[in-house]
């Protein structure tokens, strides 16, 4: 009965309880804002947005973070692995997919 409190379910609602009622006190001490145009406008370091992103989407991103992945895990693969015959075929593998991503 003593450990009562340390079962999750338990202690998740006593956090929970305590979260509610931190959030309600928080709220009805905070100041209320007033509308203005500066909050709702892009801040840039003091000069004007761009209305257009720098990099259009995500797929920038996406090939430089699958290219790491790929490299890291490919390592990872080969270094816990013994020197075989195979392992050149897969070290071959992983240079031809490498490439085929920086290629596009």
């Amino acid at each position: 009965m003593e450990n009562l409190i340390l079962t999750p379910p338990i202690a998740f609602g006593i956090y929970g309880l305590l979260v509610g009622i931190l959030y309600l006190i928080g709220r009805a001490i905070a100041m209320r804002g007033k509308a203005n145009t500066s909050k709702a406008s892009g801040y840039a370091s003091g000069e004007k947005a761009d209305p257009e992103p720098a990099a259009p989407g995500y797929r920038p991103f996406f090939v430089v973070a699958l290219f790491f992945a790929i490299l890291h895990l490919g390592v990872l693969m080969l270094g816990t692995g013994r020197l075989e015959p195979s392992t050149i075929v897969y070290i071959g593998g992983l240079m031809l997919a490498l490439l085929a991503l920086i290629l596009g």
